[in-house]
């Protein structure tokens, strides 16, 4: 099949990988335009821009699909349908409509729950016991089209957004696949009206632990917002992020460092597996201790 992609992050490559391996023809891969990033502030072009160059699939990053131009220069393309992977534009009506069989979502969720930006750090927070894929055909409104194909995979009590993320990666590709395959005799399901949940964007605001909350919602934000942006507490004027994390027995005033890295919550403790001192990079928590001494008290 004639293929737009459209993509940006590094959830987005394995999928346009894996189009490109099986003999699909990939007109172009649509992506965010190159960002100023580093302490230098040079232009960073998108993980879908760098796989799209590797693989010689021509790269396009219109700032917008809203202007007749970067409309008619879509359509010209010819795609029979395109595949949008957290892609990070909206899709106006002529975009929707320009591919023979429409564009396609691949989406991190078990929709109508988690609609939205941050599905997989929200399943995660919330202690869902599954997650999925989802391969929606894409209709103005937030992740409301009707759904091609799904598959779910569970969340293991130690998993992390990380984790998952890399896992779904996969499956999305996989799926899209399938789905391909099937585009011309598959009827995709219009999405159930009860069930539907919102996957707001993650704000950094949410990322510092209150210690006060029971250790089982300290430890689904320690594994949710692993390893971005990361949950953070102070630790004797250090600002420490905490990567990994279980359930661990203990009890105390919330916050109190029981013993190695436990920490007591409102009700129970978490023990901390991995965490981030500032300016290093991720360790083992016996690593971590090694170089720090916490406090009686984290806050």
């Amino acid at each position: 099949m004639k293929i737009v992609f459209m993509g940006t992050p590094d959830f987005s490559v394995p999928a346009l990988e894996h189009l490109v391996r099986v003999g699909h023809e990939v007109a172009a891969a649509y992506t965010q335009p190159p960002r100023p990033a580093g302490r230098g502030k040079k232009e960073r072009v998108s993980p879908v821009h760098r796989a799209a160059m590797m693989l010689g699939v021509p790269v396009r990053h219109p700032k917008t699909l809203r202007t007749e131009a970067a409309q008619e220069e879509f359509r010209a393309l010819g795609a029979d349908v395109a595949v949008v992977v957290a892609y990070g534009l909206i899709l106006p009506r002529p975009i929707l409509d320009a591919p023979k069989h429409g564009c396609l979502n691949i989406h991190a969720s078990l929709l109508p729950r988690w609609r939205g930006a941050a599905p997989i750090h929200r399943a995660v927070m919330a202690g869902d016991a599954k997650t999925g894929i989802c391969i929606m055909r894409m209709e103005e409104g937030l992740d409301i089209g009707p759904v091609l194909l799904s598959a779910e995979i569970p969340i293991g009590p130690e998993d992390t957004t990380g984790d998952l993320h890399d896992r779904l990666a996969g499956l999305g590709a996989q799926q899209i696949g399938m789905a391909l395959g099937r585009l011309r005799e598959n009827t995709p399901v219009p999405q159930p009206e009860e069930g539907v949940t919102y996957a707001h964007k993650i704000d950094k605001a949410e990322a510092r632990i209150d210690w006060s909350r029971p250790a089982v919602e300290v430890d689904r934000l320690i594994r949710g917002l692993s390893p971005f942006p990361g949950a953070w507490t102070m630790a004797g004027g250090e600002r420490l992020k905490l990567l990994r994390s279980r359930l661990a027995d203990g009890a105390g005033e919330p916050g109190a460092h029981l013993e190695g890295f436990r920490i007591a919550c409102g009700e129970g403790a978490v023990e901390v597996i991995e965490a981030q001192r500032e300016g290093k990079r991720p360790m083992p928590a016996e690593e971590v201790l090694r170089g720090i001494e916490l406090p009686e008290t984290l806050g």
